[in-house]
């Protein structure tokens, strides 16, 4: 409690432009979240069209929504997303394909392990900020290629075409690989790239102390591909790791390797994280409010 206060102090000098953040190197408060329709943020992007504007979704048992908010943690709009059932919203990313801006929604939660198919949405990024209605421009209907598991951390490598996704409670995590925009409507099976080398683990104190927390810390809750394509960062409950990535490598091969890791800032239930539009920084906060909203710039 201590932490959040000092962190909405804070917060209470700062204003939704950029110049309000230290550029330097390291984590800083952009914001606190405090408005009650933003309590259960699971994903967030940057808006390729808006300056300073972050796209938001919550979690399952709410509407079908996106909310539009800036980069100090203002709510700006909220708009519905038709034609789609909601069953577990849990990340979401925006891309650039032939010259429009997109933004990707991953219904692909499965605390339970019993979703036979899930399924991504793709709308395209609206030309104005404020409330509407929206359709998908395309969906992705699949399924795992050996059984159900849970997934919240979705990427797009726009140049590529393809999607990434990142498992969650299986230890190490699996990368997985999809179609950004397929042909037709058929099913779609994810591909397996192979394993996320160097995720930390709890050790033995930790498991003493606190075994439910120390066995959260690992698993995977959100992933984001810098605009230029060069490095994969993603999320757990407790840490930031980046996967440095080579010129066109297979992202296999780039996850395989030992990434660069450190602890997130104070954030209890970290669950959102996403590349700024200029890939500088990464904006991360998590389900629950008021809620600190971070922007982290790498060494």
């Amino acid at each position: 409690m201590l932490a959040l206060a000092c962190a909405m102090a804070v917060a209470g000098c700062a204003d939704d432009t950029p110049e309000a953040v230290d550029e330097g190197r390291g984590t800083h408060l952009a914001g606190v979240m405090l408005d009650p329709q933003l309590d259960e943020i699971s994903g967030v992007a940057a808006s390729r069209r808006h300056p300073n504007v972050l796209w938001m979704l919550d979690d399952g048992g709410n509407p079908e929504r996106l909310f539009a908010v800036s980069t100090g943690g203002t709510r700006l709009a909220t708009l519905r997303v038709e034609g789609v059932t909601k069953t577990d919203w849990e990340d979401m990313a925006s891309f650039e394909l032939d010259g429009r801006s997109y933004l990707l929604i991953a219904d692909t939660g499965d605390n339970g392990g019993l979703r036979r198919s899930l399924q991504l949405h793709i709308v395209e990024e609206p030309s104005r900020i404020e409330n509407a209605r929206l359709r998908p421009a395309w969906s992705i209907a699949f399924r795992w290629p050996d059984g159900a598991r849970d997934c919240e951390a979705v990427a797009v490598d726009a140049p590529n075409r393809r999607i990434l996704l990142i498992s969650k409670r299986r230890q190490p995590p699996e990368l997985f690989s999809l179609p950004l925009h397929p042909r037709g409507t058929a099913m779609q099976t994810a591909q397996k790239l192979g394993n996320l080398a160097g995720v930390p683990q709890a050790d033995a104190t930790a498991l003493r102390r606190n075994p439910q927390r120390a066995r959260l810390d690992s698993q995977v809750t959100a992933a984001d591909i810098s605009p230029d394509g060069r490095t994969l960062a993603v999320m757990t409950y407790r840490w930031l790791l980046l996967y440095p990535r080579h010129a066109n490598e297979e992202w296999g091969k780039t996850v395989a390797r030992a990434p660069r890791f450190d602890p997130l800032p104070w954030l209890p239930q970290a669950e959102a994280l996403a590349w700024s539009a200029d890939g500088r920084h990464l904006y991360a906060t998590g389900e629950f409010i008021p809620a600190p909203l971070y922007r982290i710039t790498p060494d």
